[in-house]
């Protein structure tokens, strides 16, 4: 039986930029997260204001659930599991993993598969997490970037961050926009029945016909070549109604040409 998903929080330690706030709301929530925690932000009112808010774009239910908290020890209540994330290794503290390598594993560990919860901790955009507060952690995720150029927006490194968790617990199927509107395929999108097929033959026959490329006392295998070539391609009706225009403009020029 598969463990249940464990929850999940993502803390703003320090955070200075509002919109940075909204973004990450927004990262959190088109990974299926909604748990997020800031401790002592530059601004008490950040979750309100209107760059946090412009820049969640439709996750404004993730910060309305946000809280803002005094210290790390408030935001961790109930977190079993700690990562901290930095770009590069400290001397000392919890070992600096890549989350790929980190968090499959992690996911069926005694303290997260028993019903605990895991955190994620980023640091101010200005100075990073502090010492203390990494040592504290589990793990120190880092992202593997480019050598020569390794600095990630906040929000930037949420979002790969709750990528990467994402998957560890199953991630998400590809769904057509169709079907996850709940609708099936439009009619135009369907494929062409054997009737619309034979009908379009019929038409590209008199086209070809009249502007001649086909010999009607002479068809050889031009036609059924061409139905074959149309079942190989399993058109849609809205394609066949393409290549219906184009026999009809075919039939136009034809009969233009011999006024």
């Amino acid at each position: 039986m598969t463990p249940p998903h464990p929850a999940t929080r993502f803390i703003l330690i320090e955070t200075s930029h509002a919109g940075n706030v909204g973004a990450v709301a927004r990262a959190m929530k088109v990974m299926g997260f909604d748990d997020l925690v800031l401790v002592r932000p530059r601004w008490p009112d950040v979750l309100q204001r209107d760059e946090a808010v412009d820049r969640a774009s439709g996750a404004t239910d993730v910060l309305a659930r946000a809280r803002v908290v005094d210290s790390l020890d408030d935001a961790l209540q109930g977190m079993t599991v700690l990562c901290a994330t930095a770009m590069t290794p400290r001397d000392f503290g919890p070992p600096t993993v890549a989350p790929r390598d980190y968090l499959p594993a992690w996911r069926q560990r005694p303290g997260l598969a028993d019903g605990g919860g895991m955190a994620f901790l980023f640091g101010s955009e200005r100075y990073g997490m502090r010492n203390e507060d990494v040592y504290r952690c589990h793990a120190c995720l880092c992202i593997p970037t480019a050598p020569d150029y390794g600095s990630l927006n906040l929000a930037a490194a949420v979002q790969l961050l709750a990528y990467e968790w994402r998957l560890a617990l199953g991630g998400f199927g590809v769904v057509a926009p169709l079907a996850a509107a709940g609708h099936d395929k439009l009619p135009a999108d369907q494929p062409a029945d054997g009737k619309a097929i034979t009908g379009l033959l019929a038409h590209w026959q008199e086209a070809l016909v009249a502007v001649d490329y086909l010999d009607p006392q002479s068809p050889k295998k031009l036609m059924p070549r061409l139905h074959q070539l149309l079942n190989r391609a399993q058109p849609t009706q809205a394609e066949v109604h393409i290549l219906r225009g184009v026999a009809r403009a075919m039939l136009q020029t034809a009969a233009r040409a011999k006024r």
